[in-house]
């Protein structure tokens, strides 16, 4: 993915992956609220990041923490991972790929290193 894709591609699929986790988060909060089944498992998760230079790896972090219902807890920039708070871990596998999928490929057009 070149910059200038990047540039217009990130802004969206973060748009987009705001709306779609709030309503999300909105859900859970309503089904435990109203007692409707068992709340989801909350838990600290590890994850990779891919080669990227500090400030990557801190827009990362922000738009990930910035996306209801996951909060980045800590960024460790020499093993490239990170520590997430993630609010429903029933399918966090799922969840981390997605994350991996949307923001990595753009950010790396800009920030990007040699492994």
């Amino acid at each position: 993915m070149n910059r200038l894709t990047a540039a217009i591609v990130l802004p969206w699929r973060f748009t987009v992956a705001m709306v779609t986790s709030g309503l999300q988060t909105v859900g859970t909060i309503a089904r435990h609220g109203l007692a409707i089944g068992a709340p989801p498992p909350a838990a600290f998760v590890r994850i990779d990041f891919a080669p990227m230079n500090a400030q990557g790896a801190a827009l990362l972090g922000c738009m990930i923490s910035l996306t209801p219902g996951t909060t980045v807890v800590d960024i460790d920039l020499p093993r490239r991972q990170m520590v997430l708070h993630m609010l429903d871990t029933r399918d966090a596998g799922a969840a981390v790929e997605t994350i991996r999928r949307r923001f990595e490929p753009p950010l790396l057009a800009w920030f990007g290193v040699a492994a």
